[in-house]
């Protein structure tokens, strides 16, 4: 039993080590995957958002947004960037939020708990944002920690 809870104390001490490592380096690869797909004309659900934002057309938008989710992608791939992803991903929100104001017939299947496979995907950004927001407070934290 001793064996068991040795090898179970060791495991859940490396999720604690290289746990936070691995998720930002794991969201930064499906940034950079996801947003090299919208420049080079892989239709994504992102298109909602292109649709959304009026200050360029659609095309243009989305491969704005697409290499806008690549810089993101990049500052969270090295640890002295992150703050840079969050600041990227604060001012992308808005747009997420205002799809969801403006497209709520696509955004949703039935208001306000069913979303579409389009509403789920805005979801699921400001999901990212949040752990990106939990990954960045730890980055300072260990700063902290080699500091003392």
């Amino acid at each position: 039993m001793r064996q068991i809870e040795s090898f179970n104390k060791k495991i859940f001490e490396s999720f604690y080590t290289y746990g936070h490592n691995v998720h930002r380096l794991s969201l930064g690869v499906i940034f950079i995957w996801f947003g090299l797909l919208k420049p080079f004309g892989e239709k994504t659900t992102t298109s909602l958002l292109a649709n959304t934002i009026y200050v360029f057309p659609a095309d243009v938008t989305l491969s704005l947004l697409g290499w806008w989710e690549v810089a993101i992608g990049i500052t969270l791939m090295f640890k002295p960037l992150v703050k840079y992803s969050i600041i990227l991903q604060f001012i992308r929100i808005p747009g997420t939020i205002l799809a969801f104001i403006i497209h709520p017939d696509v955004c949703f299947v039935h208001l306000p708990f069913v979303p579409s496979p389009e509403g789920q995907y805005l979801i699921k950004d400001i999901i990212i944002l949040i752990a990106g927001i939990a990954i960045a407070g730890t980055v300072y934290k260990e700063k902290e920690k080699l500091a003392v």
